[in-house]
């Protein structure tokens, strides 16, 4: 399959010259990370990638801003939590008490991910860089060119921040929220800042973890700490006058750094229901996607779009396309290249056969790899990559699956075979006799042929053969479906069903 030229490849042409790069990333661990979270991740990825196959020096960088503050009581969360709006995600109890904080609970699932994924970024948290003191002197220059900022986002923004604005929010001793203080003065030699709250409390804190920077000043000064050059975000920080406008300019002329390259990337929707957002409960998480799919498809779905197109997401049949696409390399060359992992081959067997396969095996292991050697499949070579294909498999039939592609093979002739016509239990009688040494697809033209031997209306006759097996009118792809079952059982089932009055 011939190359095709690649977005990240078009970006790492125009960053090729510029290097070494940086390429930060980054998300606030709120809620349920989810699968268009992992775009950010992975389009920085991408890039990274492609960068260091052009020979450029690079570094990918991931930051959780796990010093975000609790915005509101999320539909996840139990009304107990309402005490904990304002506060740092760091700093509020782990909700399920498995972690060491709210912050660590949604970040590290997340972290995993990322590793199943094959994305191995350096990773900081943003309570840690605050408390080891490395936002310091970006905090120095913003209380000290105050003036300037609220200037910045005025002139960006077209709105005036209010006289008592800080760049800098203090966390209350007293209440623990950063929300409802107001700083009063600050210290630069001591390195603190006072503050009042509205709790009533009144203090001084450490400029080396007492607080963090408000947002739009926070993500610029992050930059040149860093040495950022590319970072992915999303399009609620593209728009004009928005975040990265703002950052731009508090960047350049505050910190005296260049702005980074922007790759703005869309949102991608759930199918039916619209964007993902963890604050809204519209989520499908990256594991329960890398439940269904291997790691590398859930990347090829991300990498082979360009990332200001947005991807609608349906996880039902057509993620089985999605899946056959990448196994059989019949997609975007470059997509495959760059979301491969392990630098594995193609898979042999498609998503769909394997659907099959799994419900006529109903959970024994032999039975799976007997259905799979009768439809002609190698089950030697890479017998642990079909067992955990046919986990991925049931974890779909399980929750994503259309009730239709749902079956069972029953133990006994099924009672409705009796009102099969005359002509279709010849038909069935036939069959039973020419399949014994047929391939999937020679069974499936056999029925064809069968049916037209006897004036029999083919779609009709297919009913016949669900019926039979399945005591339902519709099933999987009758010639592999045949082909995978035991061939004595299924010349025996025709001549029941042939038989059957």
């Amino acid at each position: 399959m011939a190359m095709s030229i690649h977005w990240a490849d078009v970006i790492a042409e125009k960053l090729e010259k510029s290097g070494p790069h940086t390429i930060a990333t980054g998300i606030t661990p709120s809620g349920p990370v989810h699968i268009g979270n992992m775009r950010e991740v992975m389009t920085a990825e991408a890039v990274y990638r492609a960068l260091l196959d052009r020979g450029v020096e690079a570094r990918l960088i991931y930051i959780a801003d796990t010093y975000d503050r609790l915005r509101r009581l999320y539909p996840f969360l139990p009304e107990s939590f309402s005490e904990h709006i304002g506060k740092p995600l760091s700093e509020i109890p782990c909700p399920k008490g498995c972690c060491g904080s709210y912050a660590e609970h949604f970040l590290n699932p997340f972290l995993k991910s990322m590793e199943r994924l094959g994305i191995r970024p350096e990773v900081y948290r943003a309570d840690v860089l605050y408390k080891e003191g490395k936002y310091v002197d970006a905090i120095k220059t913003a209380l000290q060119r105050r003036d300037d900022l609220a200037r910045i986002l005025l002139e960006v923004s077209g709105r005036a921040v209010p006289e008592s604005w800080s760049p800098f929010d203090a966390i209350c001793s007293v209440c623990g929220r950063t929300n409802t203080t107001k700083v009063t003065g600050f210290d630069l030699d001591g390195e603190t800042v006072d503050y009042e709250c509205s709790c009533g409390a009144r203090g001084t804190v450490s400029m080396r973890g007492g607080g963090k920077l408000v947002w739009r000043v926070d993500w610029p000064a992050r930059w040149p700490i860093f040495h950022v050059t590319v970072e992915p975000f999303g399009k609620d920080h593209a728009t004009a006058g928005g975040s990265y406008d703002t950052g731009k300019r508090i960047s350049e002329e505050i910190y005296g750094y260049p702005a980074p390259f922007p790759m703005v990337y869309e949102w991608i929707h759930l199918k039916g229901v619209g964007a993902m957002h963890s604050s809204t409960g519209i989520v499908v998480t990256i594991q329960e996607m890398l439940d269904v799919v291997p790691p590398e498809v859930l990347r090829y779905l991300i990498i082979r779009n360009k990332p200001e197109k947005h991807i609608e997401f349906d996880p039902a049949l057509p993620l089985l396309s999605l899946v056959d696409e990448y196994d059989q390399r019949k997609g975007d060359a470059r997509a495959i290249e760059l979301s491969n992992i392990n630098k594995s081959g193609p898979f042999e067997i498609p998503f769909r056969h394997m659907v099959t396969a799994v419900q006529i095996a109903r959970g024994d292991e032999e039975s799976l790899f007997k259905a799979l050697t009768r439809s002609g499949y190698d089950t030697v070579s890479r017998r642990e990559e079909i067992l955990a294909r046919a986990r991925n498999v049931q974890v779909w039939l399980d929750k994503y699956a259309p009730a239709y592609v749902k079956f069972q093979v029953q133990e006994t002739l099924p009672a409705s075979v009796k009102n099969l016509t005359s002509g279709e239990r010849r038909g069935l009688g036939i069959l039973a006799e020419q399949i014994d040494s047929k391939t999937a697809a020679q069974i499936h033209d056999q029925v064809y042929a069968v049916a037209k031997e006897l004036g029999l209306d083919s779609k009709k006759f297919f009913q016949a053969i669900y019926l039979a097996f399945l005591g339902d009118r519709q099933g999987p792809k009758v010639g592999w479906f045949l082909a995978s079952l035991d061939r004595e059982f299924v010349k025996t089932r025709l001549r029941e069903a042939a038989a059957a009055t």
